[in-house]
């Protein structure tokens, strides 16, 4: 289980980290008032006691931006619309489907290249048998975005 800071040196490291995860060692000890090695031996105890329990890669906005959109689905047969589950897995494009309880079934989240292409999908899938309706929701902008990327 992970633990908190032992101290303030500690809280401060964690806070510069997260700021800026490639600091250099000499930088951060110049930031923290601590020799290189002493934040080297810092860090590597966060990480043994689960403080640090790793590292995560977040990728630069890219050049081509993608549309992103979400499908809100209805079958037919919830009990037996595995068909339409397996359709959806058989997409790329398809980064996250929940089934849902309420008046909805599914709730299927699209990341496509451009708006045709969400286009292009939302035709294939209200194809699939079993399908009776969908809603689109095309997201316009981001605001939070939680999400562990693999």
């Amino acid at each position: 289980m992970p633990r908190h800071p032992h101290d303030e040196i500690d809280a401060r490291i964690l806070a510069e980290l997260r700021a800026n995860a490639r600091i250099s060692l000499a930088h951060l000890g110049e930031r923290v008032l601590l020799s290189r090695n002493a934040v080297r031996q810092r860090i590597e105890r966060m990480e043994r006691d689960g403080t640090i329990s790793g590292y995560t890669i977040k990728e630069a906005v890219s050049d081509n931006p993608k549309v992103s959109a979400v499908l809100l689905v209805q079958r037919r047969d919830r009990m037996r619309g595995s068909d339409v589950i397996a359709g959806l897995r058989a997409i790329p494009e398809v980064v996250l489907c929940d089934v849902v309880s309420g008046e909805l079934d599914l709730v299927v989240r699209i990341e496509a290249p451009d708006a045709a292409r969400i286009q292009r999908i939302w035709r294939q899938v209200s194809e699939f048998p079993g399908v009776t309706d969908i809603t689109t929701a095309l997201s316009l902008h981001t605001v939070i975005d939680r999400q562990v990327q693999p």
